[in-house]
C-alpha cells in the first residue's frame, strides 16, 4: 500500500470531513427540536395524540436508513407532479435536501424515544418539589422535568449523535460528496482502494472520539454537582 496518494488528496478528504459534520450538526438541531415535542406526545394519555406519535417512531425506527433515503430521494419522483403543484418539487429533486430530511427523520425517531424513556424516569418527588413551589404546566416541564430528563438520557442521545455521524456515510449514495463520497470518487480515478477506505475510516474515527470527549465533559458538568454532594457526603 501507498499512502503517499492520500496525501496528495488529503484537503479533498477535509473538505468531505468538513461536509460530515455540517450535515451531521443540522440534522441534529432539526432532529433535537422535533424529538422534545414528539417525546411528549408519546407519553400523552390522549390516543389522538399518542398514536401517531408511535406510529412515526415505529417506522423510523424499524425500517433501515439506507431505504428511508431512497424512499424520499427516489421515491419522490414518483410524485412528481403533486409536488409541483405544491411547490415542493424543487426541494426534493435535490439530494441534500433528501438526504438531510431523511437523517432528520430518523434521528428524531430514535431521540424522541431517548427523551420519552428520560421523562419516565424522573424522579416522582422532584414534579412533586417544583409543583410544591407554585410551577405548573409548561413552566414545570421547562425548569423540572426537561432538565432533569436530560441529564438523564444524555449517555443514551450521546451513542445517538455517534450513529447519526456515522450514517451520514449513506448520504453519498445519493451523490452527495461527503467523507465517503469523496472517497469513492477518488477511488475511482486512482484504483487505491484500501488507502483511501482506511484514510476515511481513521477521520471518522477522529470524529467519533471527538464527540465522546464532548459528551464525556458536558455529562461532567452536567451532573458535577452530584459528584460535589457525593463528596461532602464521604468526607
Amino acid at each position: 500500500m501507498d499512502f503517499s496518494i492520500v496525501w496528495q488528496y488529503f484537503p479533498m478528504l477535509l473538505e468531505g470531513a468538513w461536509v460530515t459534520l455540517w450535515i451531521t450538526v443540522v440534522s441534529l438541531l432539526i432532529g433535537l427540536g422535533l424529538a422534545i415535542p414528539l417525546s411528549v406526545a408519546r407519553l400523552s394519555k390522549n390516543r389522538f395524540v399518542s398514536s401517531p406519535a408511535y406510529l412515526f417512531v415505529l417506522y423510523f425506527r424499524g425500517t433501515p436508513l439506507l431505504v428511508q433515503i431512497f424512499l424520499i430521494y427516489y421515491g419522490s419522483g414518483q410524485f412528481r407532479h403533486e409536488l409541483s403543484d405544491l411547490g415542493l418539487w424543487g426541494f426534493f429533486r435535490d439530494p441534500w435536501f433528501c438526504g438531510i430530511l431523511a437523517l432528520v427523520l430518523n434521528t428524531t425517531a430514535y431521540s424522541a424515544e431517548i427523551f420519552r424513556g428520560a421523562i419516565s424516569a424522573v424522579p416522582r418527588n422532584d414534579i412533586e418539589a417544583g409543583r410544591a413551589c407554585g410551577m405548573s404546566g409548561l413552566l414545570l416541564f421547562r425548569r423540572i422535568t426537561m432538565p432533569k430528563a436530560f441529564r438523564i438520557g444524555l449517555p443514551a442521545y450521546g451513542n445517538e449523535v455517534i450513529f447519526l455521524l456515522q450514517a451520514t456515510s449513506l448520504v453519498s449514495t445519493i451523490t452527495i460528496l461527503d467523507l465517503t463520497g469523496i472517497s469513492r470518487q477518488l477511488i475511482s480515478k486512482t484504483f487505491a482502494v484500501y488507502e483511501f477506505y482506511l484514510t476515511a475510516a481513521a477521520m471518522y474515527l477522529v470524529m467519533t472520539y471527538l464527540l465522546v470527549y464532548i459528551f464525556r465533559v458536558w455529562e461532567k458538568r452536567m451532573n458535577g454537582h452530584l459528584k460535589e454532594r457525593l463528596t461532602s457526603k464521604t468526607s
